[in-house]
């Protein structure tokens, strides 16, 4: 393989089947470009769905999936000021989101849709949607944190305030779920997890759950939160799931609650009674990553608190389609994938 070789797995239709790899050339960074040699990619289930045809139903081939990426700047365009060769960097998932109120149109910008993915050796980067990757984590460690790590601290440290002694629940034990877990125990919070396994169950508590739900073998698991938080309800709860479950996340919110609308595992569309609503004050948001200037402020509160991502499994760049698959199976924490 030549030096001006760069491998990529590229998408030729929807399906596993038409995800292959492929050899082109390295691109070039323009003038407020780098370029970035990539060590590791992680996924998250939003790759399983545009592989599989369901989120972007209308994607235009060949198409490089995925989001998140760490790297090494190998090379930058001759008006980057902000970084130099030799550094290690994550890139922005919304690349036009630097601070602030989000783009009028969001997603315009977003890598792994709307821009082209991460599943490369070398990729590029605007400089204004990159930041210095943890000096304390690993690549494989890093590479978790653009989508599931940022979501979790946008959810809990910028579209609120934590409040000490307070109860959040958190549905499952995927790479959010696992993140929001941590910043919770750092922050203070009395973190109930729900999870229809025992022994990822267990594995929560080692992380600082404080309470655990198998709504398996408790499917009224919103009854149990209450009756856990003495009938007040939760202040904060994770939505993973969407349709009929947020129901029962709206059950379980005390007064004044928060709920966040993270994911959409079981349903794209959510319905709920409205006098609830009314009578307990409850805020709903909808969450899509964060900015920038959040993720720069998450990166330093990881290096303060030493929390390090929980990975489930590293797979090989020859051993992506395996990778894919293992989302199904519900991991526990991140699948990583290392580009060397």
């Amino acid at each position: 393989m030549g030096t001006d070789s760069n491998r990529s797995w590229q998408m030729s239709g929807f399906g596993l089947s038409n995800l292959q790899p492929v050899e082109g050339k390295i691109p070039d960074p323009g003038p407020h470009e780098l370029l970035v040699r990539t060590k590791a990619v992680s996924l998250n289930y939003k790759d399983k769905m545009i592989v599989d045809g369901v989120l972007i139903p209308d994607l235009s081939f060949p198409f490089v999936p995925t989001s998140d990426a760490v790297g090494e700047v190998v090379a930058v365009g001759g008006a980057v000021s902000r970084f130099k060769v030799g550094q290690r960097v994550l890139g922005q998932v919304i690349a036009d989101w630097p601070d602030g109120d989000a783009p009028a149109v969001l997603h315009q910008h977003t890598l792994g849709s709307s821009l082209p993915g991460m599943l490369s050796q070398h990729v590029v980067f605007g400089e204004d949607a990159a930041v210095p990757a943890p000096a304390s984590l690993s690549d494989v460690e890093a590479a978790t944190l653009p989508i599931a790590g940022l979501t979790a601290w946008f959810a809990m440290a910028e579209a609120t305030r934590p409040v000490p002694g307070q109860t959040i629940l958190i549905q499952g034990t995927g790479g959010v779920s696992l993140f929001a877990l941590q910043f919770a125990a750092a922050f203070g919070l009395r973190a109930l997890v729900t999870s229809s396994s025992d022994e990822k169950l267990e594995r929560a508590k080692d992380l600082g759950a404080w309470r655990t739900i198998n709504y398996r073998t408790q499917p009224a698991w919103d009854e149990t939160a209450r009756a856990m938080t003495d009938g007040l309800g939760v202040n904060h709860v994770l939505e993973m799931v969407g349709g009929d479950n947020a129901r029962r996340s709206l059950n379980a919110l005390a007064a004044d609650g928060r709920l966040s609308i993270i994911g959409l595992l079981g349903a794209t569309e959510i319905s709920f009674p409205i006098l609830s609503f009314m009578r307990n004050r409850i805020t709903v948001q909808g969450l899509s990553i964060g900015h920038r200037r959040a993720f720069e402020r998450m990166n330093q509160a990881i290096e303060a608190l030493g929390i390090k991502p929980v990975v489930d499994k590293v797979y090989g760049f020859d051993e992506v389609p395996q990778a894919i698959q293992h989302l199904e199976k519900g991991p526990f924490g991140k699948i990583v994938i290392t580009t060397a």
